[in-house]
């Protein structure tokens, strides 16, 4: 490379640098001589291995129109310091490629004052640059799996990740259930095709073969399948490449990236890239998967799936904080299932919890969505009813409860029949904490159960 520096350096007319090109086609790295406006006026032959356009090509081309536009603000301040006479030996930036693919460079940069011209040698560092990107971007992966708060937001953040890396506009994960046989959408990102509905994997699609033999697939134009799953209102994809997302429970999805007619074509290297990350992203999205179940079992009761007692005193904290803030009410009723333990007793616990479970259901749909149904243990229910404008809008709830607990249970053969007593309290005349108002209500219960048992006759 010195030498080159020190050839004398003669610009021809009509501005076309000509030096000694025997010399310079041998080496690996590009040289360039540039104008004042940033113009070529020389490209040695080593340029369309690094650019794609051929020297002739790129001459009176402008080297900003080819540059990332991230990276040209940066530049100009590096050209003003070398025309100032301070040459750039390690100065960094990217470049687009002919056929769209970003190119990281390392200059050497001089300016000729006899010549007007800048002259640079620029080595493609674009391999080193993505090694180390790779290692950054695994990391970021591991990173967001445990910082981001649901799967949505962890793969839209890969989304992010993996753009860095390839062209990634048209991004897609399906994961698969290998009990139901069923890909899920959660994620699908794309210009042109709408999000497919979950389903089987279509037979020989880019998804099913994947799957089944647990392999990469990088597929042309030509080979693309035109009735993959969901509605395409665009044109034929240009390629797709897809990896299998492998964790040690087995396959648990797919990636797919897209490209249209007017994007780039993936290549073989590319296919590799996003086939070595996929073991973080397939961690990162288990990780995940296993936090929702942990916090899932942490706040929802595992039988009927209704929130639990520590939940529910978070929305009813969260309710009652709104409630002041914008001068409303709300409502807790407090529910116990009289004549529960008998059926226990006599026909097992099997049938207990199916009796469970039905009650949950048929309480959900006494109210709105809005509102919560807690089991908070036992046979003991809660409902927080938000924004409630009077109370006897919370004893209507309580009404049509009692209505849809006298119809009997039809449970493994059983018709049961059994009653709630229920208490109700309002905030803000039984209380303004959660525990305040919650006792009310438990107090009331028992209130109501004692009253029932006077009207039936059983010892209270």
């Amino acid at each position: 490379m010195a030498a080159a520096w020190s050839r004398p350096i003669t610009l021809m007319r009509k501005k076309t640098y000509t030096p000694d090109a025997n010399f310079i086609d041998l080496l690996m790295d590009a040289v360039f001589a540039v104008d004042v406006d940033a113009r070529v006026v020389f490209a040695s032959a080593a340029c369309e291995r690094i650019f794609g356009y051929t020297p002739d090509e790129m001459v009176g081309m402008n080297m900003f129109d080819l540059m990332v536009p991230e990276d040209r603000e940066r530049t100009r301040q590096s050209v003003g310091m070398v025309m100032a006479g301070h040459p750039q030996l390690h100065f960094e930036n990217r470049y687009v490629r002919k056929d769209g693919r970003i190119v990281d460079l390392m200059w050497a940069t001089r300016w000729s004052p006899t010549d007007q011209v800048r002259i640079g040698v620029a080595r493609d560092i674009t391999e080193r640059k993505r090694a180390e990107l790779v290692q950054t971007s695994l990391y970021a992966i591991s990173e967001a799996s445990h910082k981001v708060g649901d799967l949505l937001a962890l793969i839209q953040r890969i989304h992010q990740i993996v753009g860095t890396l390839l062209p990634a506009e048209n991004f897609s994960v399906a994961l698969y259930d290998q009990e139901t046989g069923l890909l899920d959408f959660p994620y699908y990102a794309d210009r042109y095709h709408h999000p497919p509905e979950p389903g089987k994997p279509l037979p020989g699609s880019l998804y099913a073969r994947i799957l089944q033999s647990g392999q990469p697939l990088l597929l042309s134009q030509e080979t693309v399948m035109a009735d993959e799953p969901g509605t395409r209102v665009g044109p034929k994809p240009l390629c797709q490449l897809g990896v299998p997302l492998k964790s040690h429970h087995g396959t648990i999805g797919v990636l797919v990236l897209k490209s249209y007619p007017d994007g780039i074509r993936y290549n073989e290297k590319d296919q590799a890239l996003l086939q070595f990350i996929s073991a973080q992203i397939a961690t990162a999205i288990e990780n995940q998967r296993m936090q929702a179940r942990l916090q899932h079992m942490a706040q929802y009761d595992q039988l009927t799936g209704l929130p639990n007692r520590g939940l529910l005193y978070d929305r009813l904290t969260t309710a009652l904080s709104m409630a002041r803030r914008e001068n409303e009410r709300l409502s807790v009723l407090y529910l116990d299932l009289d004549r529960f333990k008998p059926v226990n007793d006599t026909l097992g616990h099997s049938v207990g919890d199916l009796l469970l479970q039905e009650v949950a259901r048929r309480l959900k749909q006494c109210v709105r969505e809005s509102d919560t149904v807690a089991r908070i243990g036992g046979d003991e229910f809660v409902v927080l009813l938000q924004r409630m404008p009077a109370p006897r809008q919370a004893a209507t709830v309580a009404a049509k409860i009692r209505g849809a607990m006298r119809r009997p249970f039809s449970l493994d053969g059983h018709s049961l029949n059994i009653a709630p007593s229920i208490g109700i309290a309002h905030y803000p005349e039984h209380g303004e904490l959660p525990q305040q108002l919650l006792k009310h209500a438990d107090q009331a219960m028992y209130r109501d159960k004692r009253k029932m048992k006077r009207k039936t006759g059983e010892p209270v």
